[in-house]
């Protein structure tokens, strides 16, 4: 499918494709971004190749589709409080972003997405893959969307962030975990409606979601268990290979993404900006 100068090509039936004629460095037209985003809302994530990216063209182009997000788990531990390096060596035991989530969804008004920049990637391994919330949402009998549709879930940064996490002895990206931090907690509908598309989503995830509102931990557990598992169904999910150059940009109001550890001896680095998003309703 081409797009005007755009060639989009879906990588699997339900979420992701790649965009190819663009170099997102370039000072682009507004009806090129405007493609661009359109892109973005038919596939929910999108992906580019052999691109450029230093660490202000990275925020120029993130900056065209809504204000820079800074991250406060990350806040104070780079020299770019607007941009994450997220590095994976060969010794370490965990890495981020290693369970299926949503980014940062703690707060009360997450981001809307994330562009990520491969600057080392490994010769194999070390892929990123997605999962449809629109699809996962649409594929619940009738009586599950009408139980889901009245409910509200407890999102908290507790299990990725802080001194009881206890995630930076065994990787190279570091996270808060000084005495003064706090967790952040915000409650979001179940069920999000999309602010650009209406279309419906499921709006729970793994490193944040910990209970419903009004509801006990364990009293929640077996519903969140199979929404969590529901979710991660192979036909609702693609699944990119990185290489240097390589983008992924995610429409975080509508999917899920999990980075796979099997990068073996190999180093990872890459490079991401977060876009500040709405209130989900």
């Amino acid at each position: 499918m081409r797009s005007n100068h755009l060639t989009v090509k879906p990588i699997s039936g339900t979420v992701g494709a790649e965009i190819h004629g663009v170099d997102v460095s370039a000072d682009l037209s507004d009806d090129t971004i405007a493609d661009i985003r359109r892109v973005l809302l038919d596939h929910g994530v999108i992906f580019f190749r052999d691109q450029t990216l230093d660490h202000e063209r990275h925020k120029v182009f993130a900056r065209r589709f809504g204000e820079i997000f800074v991250h406060p788990n990350f806040k104070g531990l780079g020299a770019d409080p607007e941009i994450v390096e997220i590095r994976r060596a060969p010794t370490d035991q965990r890495i981020v972003g290693e369970e299926w989530h949503c980014d940062t969804t703690m707060m009360a008004e997450p981001p809307m997405g994330a562009i990520l920049y491969g600057v080392e990637t490994p010769p194999y391994g070390g892929d990123t893959q997605f999962a449809s919330m629109y699809h996962a949402y649409d594929a619940l009998s009738d009586g599950m969307k009408e139980l889901l549709g009245g409910m509200r879930a407890v999102h908290s940064d507790h299990m990725v962030a802080g001194p009881a996490a206890a995630r930076n002895a065994k990787r190279s990206t570091k996270v808060r975990e000084d005495a003064d931090w706090r967790p952040t907690v915000a409650v979001h509908p179940v069920v999000r409606t999309h602010p650009e598309t209406g279309r419906k989503s499921l709006f729970v995830n793994r490193s944040y979601v910990f209970r419903f509102e009004d509801m006990t931990e364990e009293e929640s557990r077996p519903l969140l268990d199979y929404l969590f598992r529901h979710g991660e169904r192979p036909e609702f999910t693609c699944r990119f290979r990185w290489q240097p150059g390589s983008i992924a940009f995610w429409d975080n109001r509508c999917t899920h993404h999990i980075a796979v550890n099997d990068a073996g001896q190999h180093f990872r680095h890459v490079r991401r900006v977060q876009i500040a998003g709405q209130r989900p309703v």
